[in-house]
């Protein structure tokens, strides 16, 4: 008897943030930024794959193909959207929905965020996925890789938790200094440098350019990697052993030895081997969560 009573309570509570959430998508769907973004997104992605798919194995060209939502062009865009809601011309139409109607501010906070968040990811996920599924399936005239799909759906989901924290960041600065250009411009300053700094030391938990190069190498880790098979021979071995007896055979007989594929020095993953998928979660998730925070909790000191 509890339990009838209190869901319809928690699906009234609800409504407020859901018609503001399906409001925000439907706005955002409709805006020339997003729809110009998907069509830029999809175009990238297609010309990167085909200059790339003759040369690189399956896990530098996923890599590649992350690239741009870690680390340039795809920054600028997610970061317009985070800052918008919260500041610059939204602030009469916030003003006069959180004073006139039964709207929280963390309702509308919660709800714009989370419009945003769906968005950015749907879009991301949409076009990438398509692209991993024809990488993984065709047949391209490079050596076989070990890509596995745990490694592609880990590699995902961090990419997804970047731009997750992100679109926080720019909550967080539109709410702070409630001016979209002045934000965008202060995030550029600061968030670029950082990442160019950390990016020398290889922390991929904190430089989304780090985490790029380390990208390759969470592609190919299995879901048990038990100990035995970390102490015997190295993939790096493994491959060159390979390579070694391919040609070996190809000589005697008469054949032509298979394309070998390139490995630019940006997506080479020999320096992350120490890979850990719960330290670039929390250096992630952590942030985005304090983000959103504090963004909550400067949004309810503010004056409408």
């Amino acid at each position: 008897m509890g339990s009838n009573v209190k869901t319809p309570k928690l699906g009234t509570r609800m409504m407020p943030y859901l018609a503001i959430l399906r409001h925000d998508m439907r706005t955002l769907q409709a805006s020339r930024l997003v729809r110009l973004w998907l069509g830029a997104t999809a175009l990238l992605t297609l010309l990167l794959t085909g200059s790339n798919w003759a040369n690189f194995q399956d896990g530098t060209l996923i890599a590649s193909l992350l690239f741009p939502y870690l680390v340039f062009p795809w920054f600028l865009v997610v970061v317009v959207l985070g800052v918008t809601p919260v500041s610059g011309a939204q602030t009469e139409t916030l003003a006069d929905g959180i004073l006139s109607r039964p709207v929280s501010r963390l309702e509308y906070l919660l709800a714009t965020w989370s419009a945003r968040v769906v968005l950015v990811l749907g879009v991301y996920l949409v076009v990438t996925v398509p692209a991993i599924v024809l990488i993984m399936l065709a047949k391209r005239p490079v050596p076989a890789d070990t890509v596995t799909i745990y490694g592609i759906a880990t590699s995902l989901g961090v990419v997804g938790l970047v731009l997750t924290f992100l679109v926080s960041l720019g909550f967080l600065a539109g709410t702070v200094l409630q001016k979209p250009l002045l934000a965008v411009v202060v995030l550029i300053f600061i968030w670029y440098p950082i990442g160019l700094i950390l990016s020398i030391f290889s922390l991929e938990e904190f430089s989304p350019i780090s985490l790029n190069r380390a990208i390759s190498t969470q592609l190919r880790q299995s879901w048990r990697q038990s100990d035995e098979a970390k102490g015997k021979t190295k993939p790096e071995d493994a491959y060159a052993f390979t390579d070694q007896m391919s040609n070996f055979f190809n000589v005697l007989s008469g054949t032509q030895s298979e394309p070998k594929a390139a490995k630019p020095d940006f997506f080479e993953g020999q320096k992350f081997d120490d890979f850990s998928l719960l330290r670039v979660t929390l250096g992630y998730g952590l942030p985005t969560l304090a983000s959103v925070f504090l963004a909550a909790l400067s949004f309810y000191w503010r004056d409408l």
